[in-house]
């Protein structure tokens, strides 16, 4: 946890001079607040707080998953298309098979939209108070410490004000902290929260909001990330990507005790021999804003110290028409060239 507006801005600094661009405890318990269902031109305000781990310097942690789209489910008839949402291991520091291939998809114009597709998509999670909620929601949880899940278009307005030198506290102080106010509006017939921006005002935390965190306590925000891929499972997601890629249905008998499509149901059969008696079991899924809902916050790629081209995309070869091992073979090839 930073006990400073100056070690966090001094780690903020560090990154981009670098060139940088869950197990959950709630389940589902209603504890992650969903801005994105904010109508167009209303606003939320938001209080975020500390992360409880103490070695955290930033009072929220990055999330990187990588979306498997499939043409369906085998063995169902009239299965629609589905995806199945995968950790990727860059979260932890290692290197993710998926993007071990997917970074050379990018020298090559041809390839660079389906390089997007699988490209890890990028999201922060906070925690915090809803102070104003234009939201009508069904059932609030009991503890009023909200989980925030925040696109990279949002965060990047975050973290600039963190930079600017005439803010003097953190925004997560107790006493002297400022909220957050999300606004909806739209661009291009998408939902767009970019005027979104922390209040000038300072505040302290009222009474009530106070005896919530002394009740409940502060979450230590790497308890909701997804479990770390073990081998085995890092063997599995690579499968899983190259069938997704090669256009295949989404195999239960072969996947399901590890990663299975959001919202679908799939009987599995017993586990093969080589499996662990132990699946593994992802993060509970959360509905999260769409690609369209967030403008596209959630699906631009953005290697970290490459540039990926800005300029038109030429449509790259259709992942149900190529075998995977076809095309990642002919990307080989290239490299050794």
């Amino acid at each position: 946890m930073a006990t400073s507006l100056a070690e966090i801005r001094a780690k903020l600094q560090a990154s981009e001079n670098r060139g940088t661009g869950g197990n959950s405890q709630g389940g589902g318990d209603n504890a992650i607040y969903a801005h994105w269902n904010i109508k167009e031109g209303d606003t939320a305000r938001i209080r975020f707080l500390p992360d409880a781990n103490k070695d955290n310097t930033f009072f929220w942690v990055e999330r990187n998953m990588i979306n498997l789209p499939f043409a369906g489910v085998k063995g169902q008839a009239d299965s629609k298309p589905v995806t199945v949402q995968v950790p990727c291991v860059e979260m932890w520091g290692e290197a993710c098979p998926v993007l071990a291939e997917v970074r050379t998809w990018f020298k090559d114009p041809s390839l660079e939209d389906m390089g997007r597709k699988y490209w890890k998509k990028k999201s922060y999670l906070f925690q915090g108070f809803v102070r104003e909620n234009p939201i009508t929601e069904d059932q609030t949880p009991e503890n009023p410490i909200r989980r925030f899940i925040i696109s990279p278009q949002i965060f990047n307005l975050i973290k600039s004000a963190l930079l600017d030198p005439e803010l003097e506290n953190l925004p997560t102080d107790y006493q002297g902290g400022l909220d957050f106010v999300v606004t909806k509006t739209s661009k291009g017939g998408y939902a767009d929260y970019s005027t979104s921006k922390w209040s000038r005002k300072e505040s302290a935390l009222d009474a009530t909001e106070a005896a919530a965190i002394e009740q409940y306590g502060l979450h230590n925000l790497s308890d909701f990330l997804p479990k770390k891929p073990s081998d085995v499972e890092l063997k599995v997601i690579k499968e899983m990507f190259e069938a997704s890629v090669d256009g295949q249905a989404y195999d239960a008998d072969r996947w399901g005790n590890y990663y299975r499509p959001r919202g679908v149901t799939v009987v599995t059969a017993n586990a093969p021999a080589a499996a662990p008696t132990t699946s593994a079991t992802p993060a509970p899924q959360v509905a999260e804003p769409s690609i369209a809902e967030d403008n596209g916050a959630l699906n631009t790629p953005t290697p970290v110290a490459e540039a990926v081209p800005t300029a038109p995309i030429t449509t790259p070869p259709a992942g149900g028409s190529q075998r995977a091992e076809d095309i990642l073979a002919m990307i080989r090839n290239r490299k050794t060239s």
